[in-house]
């Protein structure tokens, strides 16, 4: 079954690498219309994978991630469009030039081929990795999660039923209709040269499984160890807004906050401010010596509280001699995902985002805009965090690969 699906997407991608703009568009507003008419059904599918996730005892984070509303189903949509307004990645011209012998030369944008996406809880994804691809000219074989499974399947029916009418190929996006974990180690191994990468969307052991095992190029992040730096330039109520913010406007996603570092020249003004405001928000703290001594509910961290990601209401604080160990830190621990400077220091500024190596770095924004939708993407189908070409939030354009196109008068090599 999986290298029929396979072979499908890959007859499939040819042809969307040919498809015209407009086509690819069209495909994008049915999905979307048509997702749109099915809400009651999606959010009926929804309610019952939440409902075994809850009998699972699945965690408030997860059932976080896992929750459909009406927005949502809106949301997907509206991406769907987003996605459609991008301009078309496939065909751009991204360099050109001319050699001495006549040749010209160009740099042009062209489809990946077929991307497998591996994911768990957040059946959105089907709607948002599906559009994506196709609007990058891509074919997508899909696995959702056991959890999520009825909700990415109706999604997936859905999408699939629009791309057809919208006259695009059938296995242009492919749900795998099991939860067997052997599909998962099939798109690991390629299904024979189908597909061309990988983009796992769930936690540390799905990641790290697919990173393991794959035996083809994979677009993805293992963790999400973000940092919020309190400058002693911050202005304090800037940096109340942004930290309050990138930790708890949601606490399972892997843009959030999971460690605050306040400069000591900073902390007898803004460090007790900035922990009462947490904890009175319910996020537990723990901290170092410096951090406790501001509060008595304050826990202690303990060296396993720096690289870890808690997808939860809970922050390490550390007060820091500074930019030197702030960054040092931050290199030591982070996961090279998103970190924030807050300060009006505009050279500290510069200094942070030229020296912090993640996919993403901010300068007084919350670290929660580390997604493509805000990003102008429309949406994302993951977070980046290696060194392929495609770092941060993957969307369109990273789904795309490029090829040169060499023009000639009948000139040989000498």
């Amino acid at each position: 079954m999986m290298l029929y699906m396979g072979r499908r997407a890959r007859e499939a991608a040819a042809a969307l690498a040919l498809a015209s703009t407009e086509a690819k568009n069209a495909a994008l507003h049915t999905m979307a219309d048509q997702i749109e008419a099915a809400s009651a059904k999606i959010l009926g599918a929804n309610a019952q994978d939440l409902e075994a996730a809850r009998a699972k005892g699945r965690d408030a984070a997860f059932l976080d991630r896992l929750a459909l509303k009406e927005s949502g189903v809106a949301a997907m949509a509206k991406g769907l469009r987003d996605i459609a307004a991008l301009p078309d990645p496939v065909g751009q011209v991204m360099a050109q030039w001319a050699r001495s012998n006549g040749l010209d030369i160009s740099r042009v944008r062209v489809p990946i081929g077929v991307i497998g996406i591996i994911y768990e809880s957040r059946p959105n994804v089907t709607a948002d990795a599906a559009g994506l691809c196709l609007k990058a000219g891509n074919a997508a074989i899909l696995r959702s999660g056991s959890e999520s499974f009825l909700s990415a399947h109706v999604i997936a029916n859905v999408l699939t039923e629009a791309i057809v009418a919208a006259g695009l190929p059938e296995a242009s996006v492919q749900l795998v209709p099991t939860v067997d974990r052997s599909a998962v180690g099939f798109m690991l191994g390629g299904l024979s040269g189908a597909i061309d990468v990988i983009v796992p969307r769930g936690g540390k052991d799905l990641v790290g499984r697919v990173q393991a095992e794959a035996r083809l190029p994979v677009f993805a992040h293992l963790e999400g160890v973000c940092h919020v730096y309190v400058h002693e330039g911050a202005d304090p109520d800037m940096a109340k807004e942004i930290v309050l913010n990138a930790k708890m406007r949601r606490t399972g996603i892997c843009g959030a906050a999971e460690t605050l570092l306040v400069d000591r020249a900073a902390a007898p003004a803004q460090l007790a401010p900035l922990v009462k405001m947490l904890i009175e928000a319910g996020c537990e703290v723990r901290g170092d010596e410096a951090t406790q001594g501001t509060d008595a509910r304050v826990k202690p961290a303990s060296d396993d509280d720096w690289p870890k990601e808690y997808l939860d209401a809970i922050i390490a604080v550390k007060v820091v001699d500074g930019m030197g160990e702030a960054l040092a830190h931050i290199d030591r621990y982070g996961s090279h995902h998103t970190d924030a400077i807050v300060t009006d220091d505009l050279k500290a500024a510069e200094e942070f985002l030229d020296h912090v190596d993640s996919a993403i770095v901010l300068h007084n924004a919350s670290t929660q805009f580390a997604d493509g939708g805000e990003f102008g993407m429309g949406a994302e189908i993951g977070i980046a965090t290696g060194r392929f070409h495609a770092r941060g939030p993957v969307g369109v354009e990273q789904l795309t690969i490029y090829k040169y196109a060499v023009r000639g008068q009948g000139q040989t090599r000498p």
